[in-house]
């Protein structure tokens, strides 16, 4: 890594800084909340440059991302007890390699359809947003 935080040119994609919030960083990724407040939904981002596949993941760096997507699943399973959690690496919009990890419930805006295109996403308020994020934080040391 850098003195910048970047490793070896990577750099967070303009459309995810702009989406999602800081929550951690992680030993390969960036952990980052979309700002949707109707989901309890998180983002790794690996920090690889040119990364946009799982398979552009060397093997050490694949099973730290797996480590981090349990991670990331075991603190929302802990703290809002979804009926189910959706991963997914899609990538159609943003290309940089990146893994959405979702609470969903059955009684969520966009259940059972994907959350993606459903609803209107709805901004956290900033208390909602720093009391979100501690909440995940706190989360992650158990």
């Amino acid at each position: 890594m850098n003195r910048t935080g970047h490793h070896g040119g990577w750099q967070l994609h303009a459309q995810l800084a702009q989406d999602t919030h800081p929550v951690a960083h992680l030993g390969l990724s960036e952990l980052r909340l979309m700002d949707d407040a109707n989901h309890p939904w998180l983002i790794l981002v690996p920090r690889v440059a040119g990364a946009v596949e799982l398979i552009d993941l060397d093997a050490t760096h694949q099973a730290a991302l797996l480590a981090e997507m349990n991670l990331a699943s075991h603190a929302l399973r802990a703290l809002f007890k979804p009926h189910k959690l959706n991963v997914a690496a899609l990538g159609n919009v943003v290309s940089q390699l990146h893994v959405h990890v979702i609470a969903r419930f059955q009684d969520d805006i966009a259940w059972p359809r994907p959350v993606w295109g459903t609803a209107t996403a709805q901004p956290y308020t900033p208390e909602a947003l720093v009391a979100r994020i501690q909440q995940l934080q706190d989360a992650l040391k158990q």
